[in-house]
């Protein structure tokens, strides 16, 4: 009996097929797994590192007598011991147990608090600026309230997605190339429309880098909480959600250019030179973010701007200088900007892949 022939799969169905090859070949690559390891360590090393050193920082030790206790418990940053009288305290402090002893004294224009320090040989600033009472101040134009804490902050988003960026773009631009450089692409071509194995590339190595991020996030939270770091967590928390989202979407525009610029040319030794232009789109955000992390105007102006925004904007966010409106208003233009680069990507992609031989110019590839 003749063979009934197989039906040719769906548009979607030969997608998937083509994202799923991706994903198993990349979960099959031991220098995948490695780098993502990698990451992932120093990502969680990075937290437990800083949980610890917060732990390790000892508070000024310091006798309280009698109603000095009152003052003490409205400040912050000291470590009280209560005494039963002055001479008890006092005798701490010569022995060495507490740095200082804050004791009763009537309340006067040198003691407005109604209490005085009692220290050894030299006067301990730690415990008089912890117990300094400060004016109420208004701040024209706020900046971080630690700027080594945002530095970090700038320098980890900038990190994670300019490594996951260029290790998943330059995977696809080199399966590209090899793909028509053996001219594998021309079998896969007989039974798949060309821009479902562009979409599945994009597709499956998305799914990766998102995964990727997820993973990071939730080791980097579940670190924060864990080494009690639980207030750090609250702020940073909605940042790395928006980080996430930004980025599933930032990267399927930057996944597209990689294909679309490696389809472009027959030979592995050609893809940096092509993909260049990328890569540079993929360094900006990064470089900018480190300079320019405490820039209001700089960070405004990477927050609206496609290629920069998955870092540009969860920055504002932590900082707390993006309205509310500001994310949704900046992801709807990412989105449009990465349906308009889909749409040129897969043109390009289309007339370039099955030119063998010299590189095909950006001109002719638009043009068919």
């Amino acid at each position: 009996m003749p063979r009934t022939p197989h039906a040719a799969p769906t548009f979607w169905q030969s997608v998937w097929l083509v994202a799923t090859r991706e994903i198993v070949a990349r979960l099959r690559s031991k220098a995948f797994l490695i780098s993502t390891g990698i990451l992932l360590a120093v990502s969680l090393g990075s937290v437990i590192v800083g949980g610890l050193v917060g732990a390790n920082a000892t508070l000024p030790k310091v006798a309280v007598v009698g109603t000095a206790s009152q003052v003490v418990e409205k400040a912050t940053g000291l470590d009280a011991v209560p005494t039963d009288s002055v001479e008890a305290a006092e005798a701490l402090v010569r022995d060495g147990t507490v740095s200082a002893a804050i004791v009763p004294a009537p309340v006067s224009p040198a003691s407005p608090l109604g209490i005085e320090v009692i220290a050894l040989d030299s006067p301990p600033t730690d415990v008089i600026n912890a117990l300094s009472v400060y004016p109420e101040v208004t701040l024209l134009d706020p900046s971080p309230a630690n700027g080594m804490l945002a530095y970090l902050v700038a320098l980890g988003f900038g990190l994670v997605f300019f490594m996951s960026a260029l290790t998943f773009g330059t995977t696809i631009a080199q399966s590209v190339v090899e793909e028509k450089q053996t001219r594998v692409v021309e079998i896969l071509m007989s039974t798949i429309p060309v821009r479902a194995l562009m979409a599945g590339k994009v597709l499956g190595n998305s799914i990766l880098a998102f995964g990727q991020i997820v993973l990071i996030g939730v080791l980097v939270s579940a670190g924060m909480a864990v080494t009690g770091q639980r207030v750090l967590l609250g702020d940073l928390g909605p940042s790395i959600v928006w980080f996430a989202v930004f980025f599933a979407f930032g990267f399927v525009l930057l996944a597209s250019l990689y294909a679309a610029t490696a389809s472009m040319v027959s030979r592995q030794e050609d893809v940096g030179t092509v993909t260049s232009p990328v890569m540079i789109l993929v360094m900006l955000p990064y470089l900018l973010v480190l300079f320019f992390y405490d820039n209001s105007t700089v960070l405004t102006i990477m927050s609206y701007i496609p290629f920069s925004a998955p870092v540009g904007m969860p920055m504002r966010i932590f900082l707390g200088t993006a309205e509310w409106w500001e994310p949704l208003l900046s992801l709807v233009i990412l989105l449009v900007t990465t349906l308009l680069v889909i749409v040129l990507g897969a043109r390009v992609y289309s007339n370039s892949l099955l030119r063998m031989g010299a590189r095909v110019t950006l001109k002719e590839a638009l043009r068919g």
